[in-house]
């Protein structure tokens, strides 16, 4: 879950591209592994790692899109199947290196106000300069369609990765295909793999998608802030591999 977060309402712009991705998908029982977002219409990306030990076949796991809340279904909400799992091929599971992936669709998504692609930043964009930044995600939850599962965000600080390398942080495990962020008491937790961190464009008011959430020491602790993978970084990968 992310920790010293807020719910979020329905038709949040920043958000709209965020996507719940099942290992189980039996209504009204599905299970919530991690989070995605949708890249286009027919691409989602999300964290490597999420597909690291699972024990049933990816036919069975399904994309839900539009929702805010787990249990949510209607007018608003898209589930899709998986079509085809690209994990990054120069993923490392447990040092978590390189941990992208990009899931195929079975069948394109329709965009609408509850349903957006993100936007990717390119080579060009000064992603340093950014502020406003926020993480979102659902957490660990065994779905019943109470509906009660409310995204959550949070509001973090993204941390310079010099200092987040450096010896009382993270020492040594940041690199280039990183971004840091989070503070004491706020921050992504396990069950927000795979989910945006995004920030706020200077002069536009629309938000850039700068990490997918690959992992962190504890949950929200001094000095530990939570591990993305770049998304300039890889932003050739994502395009390539989409075709």
């Amino acid at each position: 879950r992310v920790v010293g977060g807020t719910d979020v309402m329905p038709g949040s712009g920043a958000w709209a591209g965020i996507a719940s991705i099942r290992c189980v998908w039996k209504p009204p029982i599905s299970v919530h592994v991690c989070g995605g977002t949708l890249v286009s219409a027919k691409w989602l990306l999300t964290a490597a790692h999420c597909f690291s030990n699972i024990t049933n076949p990816i036919s069975e796991w399904a994309i839900v899109l539009g929702a805010t809340s787990l249990g949510q279904s209607g007018p608003d909400v898209e589930v899709r199947r998986i079509k085809r799992l690209i994990i990054h091929e120069k993923y490392v599971p447990g040092l978590e290196y390189n941990d992208v992936a990009l899931l195929e669709l079975d069948r394109a998504v329709r965009c609408r106000s509850s349903i957006q692609t993100a936007c990717l930043p390119g080579p060009s964009v000064k992603v340093s300069e950014l502020r406003n930044c926020y993480v979102a995600g659902w957490g660990d939850r065994i779905v019943k369609s109470s509906g009660r599962d409310i995204l959550q965000q949070a509001k973090v600080q993204v941390v310079d990765n010099q200092l987040c390398n450096s010896s009382e942080w993270l020492h040594g495990y940041i690199y280039d295909f990183h971004v840091c962020a989070g503070q004491g008491g706020v921050g992504t937790c396990q069950g927000d793999s795979g989910g945006p961190l995004v920030c706020q464009d200077k002069r536009a008011g629309f938000f850039w998608q700068i990490g997918v959430t690959s992992w962190g020491v504890g949950c929200a602790r001094p000095k530990r802030p939570a591990v993305s993978s770049s998304t300039q970084y890889y932003y050739n990968w994502i395009r390539t591999t989409m075709g």
